[in-house]
């Protein structure tokens, strides 16, 4: 399990330069949205979360904060740009007067495949050392594809880097 203890040590809550967010605590489950657009300008930094612009239908523009690149990495997440997904995270506004959706899970529409980052609570799923009760009530990306009930869990089975 040393892959598990160096994602401890590098997961450090830390306060994003440009917007002050802090990340990955920063998410907060009382300003919970969806939003569907196009995602535009993918970024995957060495540290921090991996990032899009999202351009809602209605032209609000937010900056995706998803997860650290590995883990998106590990999801095999891909997109080109101006593909259009579904995104729900916490809504905040940076101090650089910017929109955030700080991602809690992501559908890429047209291939209907759903993208799990954190928990129901928030939780970053990349964190190590979860048990695995956590995936263990259905939702977006489990093998059962319901949303709650019994099944999988999320896609990634609440394990962390594997």
């Amino acid at each position: 399990m040393p892959f598990q203890s160096l994602a401890i040590a590098s997961e450090k809550d830390v306060v994003l330069e440009e917007s002050g967010i802090h990340y990955p605590g920063g998410f907060d489950p009382n300003t919970v949205g969806e939003v569907r657009g196009r995602a535009y300008d993918l970024s995957r930094p060495e540290s921090g979360p991996v990032r899009f612009l999202l351009v809602s239908s209605d032209r609000e523009k937010y900056i995706v904060l998803a997860s650290p690149a590995w883990y998106w990495n590990d999801q095999q997440v891909r997109f080109p740009d101006g593909m259009e997904v579904w995104v729900r995270g916490s809504k905040t506004m940076g101090k650089d007067a910017k929109l955030y959706l700080i991602a809690q899970d992501m559908r890429i529409l047209s291939a209907n495949q759903t993208y799990d980052f954190r928990d129901k609570e928030g939780m970053p799923l990349w964190r190590a050392g979860r048990s695995e009760s956590w995936g263990g009530r259905g939702g977006f990306g489990s093998p059962s594809g319901s949303r709650g009930g019994s099944g999988g869990g999320f896609g990634s089975g609440g394990r962390g880097r594997r």
